[in-house]
């Protein structure tokens, strides 16, 4: 059983070490196989692209694969279940037909802000989240090998029993975390399954360097330490993932929204992006799933606030972190918990910057408030804006309000989180001191 998608990327990159020293390109299926497949990239330290592929359903039952189309013309068909559903020519056209619609859509959404990443001549290593009838997969494996893959390896965190001998037509070789006897769906062997969506594909995809003519000249900021930790505060033991490049110049914790998570793509592309300028970072879960169900809760500024001035203090006990500059990244309601929380007697904390945040809910504290803030938000989300806007007239610190062109609340349109992560970035680095 997997905890989500991140955590099978974490098991499957463990059984893909040996591949480290190759030319690697690690693709991902859409969508629930890229937050799969970047966690093997980012493990890896290997490019990370997608191969669009769209599943034929079978008419009156489309959960029923009966092939797949894929980039470049790649065309996998299941003729058994052809033959025992007698479908007609002008249904398998017509399904092809609707599916290509889609498939070209995603391929418009997604190349606009990730090329397609050279194959030739490389190992290329197919991830999904899970194997079910595997016409996908085989699709997804068919349009490497034309792409020019030198060897193509099939990886996945779960398939069923005697997938190894299926995946040697299409693969050179198939790895999977585990191969259960009884199985029914993917989803089974997962406790969260939520859908991925475009937005978050994107994210994944705009969380990784380009690697592809540098795979091998990393600095040491391209290796950092990375550590699962486990925050107590009070009674509660809270989850969190820290990451600690080499020479940091100060650590940054992020204090996400309702709805969100340390897991949230957009969260973790940001948290690269900091890592990669030299800030340390704390990504961490607020509440406890029990918690986090009732909905007070989430709204609850006093309590997330206290939750991440308890964080901080915790971050201090470790001995390399315990004198680094110190900074809040805050989005939606954790932007308020931020504020709240900067705004502690005792706080020491360096600067701030909310991303589409609700600095309004942080009340009478933001007066209290004396760490430079940087307040970005999406020039579309008009009533957050006027709320950015009354917040920082109430504020006495430093603040600078910065909009980003085109984006709306969550900044979901291509290339705007990439703008508001260099933003937040570049805020942290001039606030938060020299490497120590």
């Amino acid at each position: 059983m997997f905890e989500d998608r991140v955590d099978a990327g974490r098991q499957l990159a463990a059984r893909l070490e040996k591949f480290r020293d190759d030319d690697v390109v690690v693709v991902g299926l859409p969508r629930g196989g890229v937050p799969v497949a970047r966690e093997v990239a980012l493990s890896l330290q290997a490019p990370l692209d997608v191969i669009l592929v769209r599943k034929l359903g079978i008419p009156l039952q489309p959960e029923y694969a009966m092939g797949a189309i894929g980039e470049g013309d790649a065309r996998v068909l299941n003729e058994q279940a052809i033959r025992s559903f007698a479908i007609s020519a002008d249904e398998m056209a017509e399904v092809e037909r609707r599916e290509r619609v889609e498939l070209d859509r995603r391929a418009q959404a997604y190349r606009a802000v990730k090329e397609r990443t050279p194959l030739a001549g490389r190992v290329v290593l197919v991830v999904d989240d899970g194997i079910a009838t595997g016409s996908t997969a085989r699709a997804a494996c068919q349009v490497a090998r034309a792409s020019g893959a030198e060897r193509v390896v099939l990886a996945v965190p779960v398939a069923p029993a005697g997938w190894d001998e299926v995946a040697r037509e299409v693969a050179d070789e198939f790895i999977a975390v585990t191969m259960p006897r009884w199985f029914q769906a993917v989803g089974q062997f997962y406790r969260d399954f939520d859908p991925t969506t475009d937005h978050d594909v994107i994210a994944c995809l705009e969380s990784i360097p380009d690697l592809s003519q540098a795979s091998q000249t990393h600095d040491a900021r391209s290796n950092p330490r990375n550590l699962d930790i486990e925050i107590p505060i009070g009674s509660v033991v809270l989850p969190g993932r820290l990451v600690v490049p080499d020479n940091a110049r100060g650590i940054v914790v992020f204090a996400h929204g309702s709805g969100s998570s340390r897991h949230s793509p957009r969260n973790q592309f940001a948290a690269t992006i900091l890592n990669d300028a030299g800030l340390a970072t704390l990504l961490f879960d607020l509440l406890t799933p029990d918690e986090e169900a009732l909905r007070s809760n989430v709204f609850d500024i006093d309590l997330l606030g206290q939750r991440l001035d308890a964080a901080a203090r915790h971050l201090r006990s470790y001995d390399d972190l315990a004198k680094l500059d110190l900074g809040f990244f805050g989005a939606s309601t954790g932007a308020a918990a931020a504020l709240y929380a900067a705004a502690q007697p005792a706080s020491d904390v360096a600067a701030v910057v909310s991303r589409g945040g609700r600095p309004d809910l942080a009340g009478d504290r933001l007066a209290a408030v004396e760490a430079p803030t940087l307040l970005i938000v999406g020039d579309r989300d008009h009533q957050v804006l006027e709320l950015n806007r009354l917040a920082q007239s109430r504020m006495h610190c430093p603040t600078q309000l910065q909009t980003v062109p085109g984006a709306t609340h969550l900044f979901e349109e291509p290339g705007t989180l990439r703008i508001a992560a260099d933003l937040a970035a570049k805020w942290f680095v001039a606030y938060l001191g020299p490497p120590k």
